[in-house]
């Protein structure tokens, strides 16, 4: 199997406290994987090692099998926390902004506007958008620069079930683009959906990864609640 994304014992310390520890992760090429986890477990943590955030207190981050650099960057999309938009513009406007910024041809906007299925918002400031239609346009925005993987932090946060089902299906969407998407959420209903294969952290170690063989929601718990022991 080929890999696009690898961690080996990756660690961060924040002064003397560990948050997360001698995590490897396996992350398969045109895949949709899954980082679960509850709050706190560690996950954003790792998500921003990976996309250079944070630098790693110890361990190594592979892509494409080589060690991660920041020219790396250009193969990668990022939505973290809340998408960075311009609430006064349109979502064609907010794109223009980027592809001006990084020096990408203004064509892209009209293909990643149809990816994310924004193509008839016309004039309507971002700003009015519903909560789904902004985590769209913040997909289309990672997008923009053709990435090779889509880093997604709890993505479906405080959207309503049609715009879960909209996310849902263009995240299914991006692997036959060849973008590889890791995906973290701690709504577990949601993730069984989509993923291809998983890797649960709790208290910033990784207990179990790979495909879901049984039911997740036991699995998560038992996993958790190991580690919790350990702890």
């Amino acid at each position: 199997m080929e890999y696009l994304l690898e961690t080996k014992n990756l660690s961060k310390k924040f002064k003397k406290q560990t948050v997360v520890e001698g995590v490897n992760l396996s992350v398969p090429k045109n895949s949709i994987y899954g980082l679960l986890g509850p709050n706190g477990a560690g996950k954003s943590t790792i998500l921003k090692m990976i996309c250079g955030i944070y630098r790693p207190s110890d361990g190594e981050v592979y892509f494409k099998g080589e060690k991660w650099n920041r020219g790396n960057l250009k193969d990668v999309g990022v939505l973290i926390e809340n998408p960075p938009i311009y609430e006064n513009l349109t979502a064609r406007e907010n794109l223009k902004v980027r592809t001006t910024a990084l020096g990408i041809p203004n064509s892209r906007i009209d293909e990643v506007l149809e990816i994310v299925k924004l193509t008839n918002t016309g004039k309507k400031v971002a700003g009015k958008f519903s909560l789904g239609m902004k985590q769209r346009l913040g997909i289309a925005m990672a997008l923009l620069n053709k990435p090779k993987l889509i880093i997604l932090d709890e993505p479906t946060n405080g959207l309503d079930p049609i715009g879960i089902e909209d996310f849902r299906n263009l995240i299914k969407s991006l692997p036959k683009k060849d973008i590889t998407v890791i995906l973290s959420s701690h709504i577990l209903s949601e993730v069984e959906q989509v993923v291809d294969e998983v890797a649960i952290i709790s208290d910033g170690v990784v207990g179990y990864e790979g495909k879901i063989n049984e039911n997740l929601e036991g699995l998560f718990r038992k996993i958790v609640l190991k580690n919790r022991r350990k702890n």
